[in-house]
């Protein structure tokens, strides 16, 4: 890796790692005041947790080896804690760290204001090492989502380019899993819950989409993912300038004609789903299409956040309908119109046809496990806390803090 490739990727980790604490803020300010110390704390105690787990094994499970198996992972100690690893291998894994921590964090908003720590901290490391790292080496380490052209006998093969399948459908099922595991708040209903903080709210939203230009773009450096001359990273990051403006201006119009008002809760929720829609096609698409999409999504994830409603399961801060439904139209989205390859640019039904095999697999994958691991920890430890508990707030009966203390 030469020193502008360098500077470039440890640049690039540091704004993706700066996206963990823009999900905190973009989470705490949705949840009620006496939640917001413990919603933040899940996105830091990830943080804490992945990091550690990465190192040790993580990294090494995320790539399979030449002639391994490709529906399983890597050997977790084939390198142990990265003790011989080159300074471009080292680079390569803090950057790869930042991705497992993010995706862990934004399960954590599917059980806002009702789960204990003790337990999503359990969770979270059973999940990162059961699936996300597993699943990151399906989709880049040479597993079988990264072969599935190639095994079907097709002239393509996926595209993820930084995480449709394995960051958001990922984390999407996850949280759908544990919201059905942990059951409603008290007192669920539409419109009982309101953000205590939407300013906060919005520096989130902000954050997440100035990290996410080190998302997208940053693997266009760290791995030469594209060519060693870094040629896409102009069309990467117009797209995801692109895709996200076209977003919030999707999910503004079907909110205004839904509810009557445009709110700026729905704009920075509609600028997160139009980041997610572009995470696996951003340099895939012409920018022409990349604003389609954004606008598709946004104007999708408004509508599908309404689901739990009507369905009865209780995702707080609507991972599932942003990041799960977003993820999904981004990954198959691509089978009609990524460049050359896309059904209706070009290509036939082949790229779509490995695109929602992909998305489904993860999708189910993900969601399994995460149910029979939440259900496990519920029944022998307990992951809710008690209902009168959530009444008197998280923050007091869990961390023994209040996020805001107003003193004479």
């Amino acid at each position: 890796m030469d020193s502008g490739n360098l500077a470039w990727s440890i640049a690039a980790t540091a704004l993706v790692l700066f996206m963990t604490p823009g999900v905190a803020f973009f989470y705490g300010g949705l949840v009620k005041a006496k939640s917001v110390v413990s919603m933040m704390m899940m996105s830091f105690g990830a943080l804490g947790l992945v990091s550690v787990l990465w190192i040790l094994y993580g990294f090494n499970m995320s790539a399979i080896p030449e002639g391994g198996i490709p529906f399983l992972a890597g050997n977790p100690f084939a390198d142990f804690a990265l003790g011989s690893a080159d300074n471009d291998t080292l680079v390569g894994a803090t950057y790869g760290a930042t991705f497992a921590i993010i995706t862990v964090a934004l399960i954590s908003g599917a059980i806002a204001d009702r789960a204990k720590f003790g337990a999503w901290m359990i969770f979270a490391g059973i999940w990162a090492t059961l699936v996300y790292f597993p699943v990151a080496a399906w989709v880049w380490g040479g597993g079988w989502i990264m072969q599935l052209g190639s095994s079907l006998g097709l002239d393509v093969s996926v595209i993820d380019y930084a995480g449709g399948t394995a960051v958001h459908i990922n984390a999407g099922a996850a949280a759908l899993a544990l919201a059905l595991v942990l059951g409603k708040r008290v007192g669920f209903a539409k419109g009982i819950q309101k953000p205590h903080n939407v300013p906060l709210t919005l520096l989130g939203a902000s954050i997440l989409w100035f990290g996410w230009f080190g998302f997208n773009a940053g693997a266009e450096g760290t791995f030469n993912l594209l060519g060693t001359e870094d040629q896409s990273a102009g069309l990467i990051i117009v797209n995801t300038l692109g895709a996200t403006a076209a977003a919030i201006l999707g999910w503004l119009v079907v909110e205004k004609i839904k509810d009557g008002k445009a709110t700026s809760v729905g704009a920075a929720s509609g600028a997160v789903a139009g980041l997610v829609a572009i995470t696996p096609s951003c340099a895939a698409l012409t920018p022409g299409w990349a604003l389609v999409l954004g606008v598709i999504t946004g104007a999708v994830c408004a509508v599908a956040i309404e689901l739990k409603f009507k369905l009865g399961f209780d995702d707080s801060l609507d991972v599932v309908g942003i990041h799960m439904i977003g993820g999904l139209i981004g990954t198959i989205y691509l089978g009609f119109f990524a460049t050359g390859t896309g059904l209706f640019v070009g290509g036939d039904g082949a790229q779509l046809l490995v695109q929602t095999i992909a998305a489904f697999g993860v999708l189910i994958y993900s969601f399994v496990v995460a149910y029979v691991v939440g259900f496990a920890i519920e029944k022998t430890i307990g992951f809710r806390i008690k209902s009168e508990d959530e009444l008197a707030g998280v923050d007091t009966v869990v961390h023994g803090e209040e996020g805001y203390v107003l003193a004479d």
